[in-house]
């Protein structure tokens, strides 16, 4: 999982995305199409930390979608949006946060309410908050894009854990954004919900994961009906102090971990390195559960290396026949 910077223009990434996000809102995985003015979640991203392709990836996985720019897939975020109250949070500031804020503006335009902002591009911006779930590349550098060298929003509220918020608060550049009040942080804590509005809610919770810089959560999101947890990276399952399977039995919809399908896909990088959990140890475990239950798992945060990023591979049909999904970016799932 090497970084490095994508050779495309953002225009071919927005064009790309949006023939993909028109793909998935015609052709969904049966979910229950939001009713008029309740809240909903929608997928903006679906690949790993460095985007699909990955840069500098020669392989088959990335040639295919460098000659097809039809098949590039934003790094793994969700949205939430409330229509009746017109506002909408972003989960995890990705390094295509750019191009997401676009998609959602296309998908979900919402009219916003005069607000004091440093610039006329922060005023109509319509977003009420970035969730932040860890210090990995993938999940916080889109951060960069709310300073004064480009949105130049006021006072973002930026949601984020104790050691998240010491490492925004002490690091630049982005203590720069919080000095400058782009960004305002609010502090996260462990299982303690957060109310976004009188219909919305999320509550953090920790996963064992490579904690380098901050701790590592992922969101349980309330609405007025159903529920959605969001858990796009963790260690191993038997690493984590709690039960997948309990998230599974108490909630709607889940997009959870599938970065690699198994084992052997990244030569030359021990797995102990990037102890995820393989999407086929993570069915394996699941298979006890009743069918309907198995429906509500999508795996999400997929690496460039990992088949199930072409719906016709094998992997993405054993996904299907075992009764799961891979997440769809422009899906979306009613709260």
């Amino acid at each position: 999982m090497n970084l490095g910077i994508r050779l495309v223009t953002m225009s071919e990434r927005w064009k790309s995305s949006f023939v993909a996000m028109t793909a998935a809102l015609l052709f969904g995985s049966g979910a229950p199409a939001p009713e008029a003015g309740s809240p909903f979640v929608v997928v903006l991203g679906i690949a790993q930390d460095a985007g699909y392709p990955h840069a500098g990836c020669q392989r088959a996985c990335c040639l295919r979608v460098w000659r097809d720019p039809s098949l590039r897939r934003h790094v793994s975020s969700l949205a939430i949006v409330d229509p009746l109250s017109r506002q909408r949070w972003i989960i995890d500031a990705t390094p295509d946060i750019t191009a997401q804020i676009e998609m959602l503006n296309q998908l979900f335009p919402l009219v916003r309410r005069p607000v004091a902002a440093v610039s006329p591009i922060a005023e109509h911006l319509g977003i009420s908050g970035i969730l932040l779930t860890h210090a990995h590349v993938g999940h916080y550098t889109g951060l960069m894009y709310f300073g004064r060298e480009g949105i130049a929003t006021h006072d973002l509220p930026v949601f984020a854990m104790p050691r998240m918020t010491k490492f925004l608060t002490d690091n630049g550049p982005w203590s720069q954004l919080v000095a400058q009040h782009n960004i305002e942080l609010r502090g996260l804590q462990e299982d303690e919900e957060v109310r976004l509005n009188e219909r919305l809610s999320v509550t953090p919770f920790r996963v064992p994961h490579r904690d380098e810089l901050s701790e590592t959560v992922g969101f349980l999101i309330r609405g007025p009906r159903r529920t959605v947890v969001f858990i796009p990276d963790i260690d191993k399952w038997e690493r984590w102090d709690r039960r997948v399977e309990d998230y599974v039995a108490k909630s709607d919809r889940l997009y959870i971990d599938g970065t690699f399908f198994a084992d052997g896909e990244v030569p030359g990088r021990s797995i102990k390195e990037i102890p995820h959990p393989f999407i086929s140890e993570t069915m394996a475990r699941l298979s006890p559960l009743k069918p309907v239950e198995r429906s509500r798992v999508h795996f999400i945060h997929l690496n460039h290396t990992n088949p199930a990023l072409d719906p016709k591979s094998a992997a993405a049909r054993q996904i299907q026949r075992e009764g799961f999904h891979v997440a769809r970016e422009g899906e979306r799932f009613g709260l």
